[in-house]
């Protein structure tokens, strides 16, 4: 499948569209919330391993979420967060990739971002979807992934 096209900005402002990453492998990944507990893990595992992700296959993170750039911006700085994060407000690219879903708490049902990751080949097409990603292990299933889809 094609993967949807977006334009929006980053945590510095600079404005992104899935053709700037056309050639790329590309790790983009949904989370609900920065400076959340299980958003900050899954954040700080991909700047962890962003070196290692890179140098396969001249790959690139990006996390997206619905908070604003601002938001971003204090959420990377805190963590030192080494890859692009992109600002959705609207939640039109997190709707077009399938991350707004029902979710529920408590018994009460809301719409929220799913925790999501789809791998991205350089010509543009969704190669891999992990529709429930846990953030304590993702990084390193990416990694895993990766190497298999590089090696094919």
């Amino acid at each position: 499948m094609q993967a949807p096209n977006f334009s929006l900005p980053d945590q510095n402002g600079k404005t992104w569209t899935l053709d700037d990453l056309k050639g790329k492998w590309v790790v983009l990944y949904f989370y609900p919330k920065d400076d959340t507990p299980g958003c900050t893990v899954e954040a700080c595992n991909f700047r962890d391993a962003e070196s290692i992700i890179a140098e396969l296959g001249n790959c690139t993170v990006v996390g997206v979420s619905k908070d604003s750039v601002a938001s971003h911006k204090k959420f990377a700085d805190k963590h030192k967060l080494n890859f692009i994060l992109l600002s959705d407000e609207s939640t039109d690219m997190i709707n077009a990739y399938g991350a707004w879903q029902e979710k529920s708490m408590f018994g009460k049902k809301y719409m929220g971002i799913q925790r999501m990751t789809h791998i991205i080949n350089p010509s543009g097409k969704i190669v891999k979807t992990y529709p429930k990603a846990n953030p304590v292990k993702h990084a390193k299933e990416i990694i895993d992934e990766l190497k298999c889809l590089q090696s094919s």
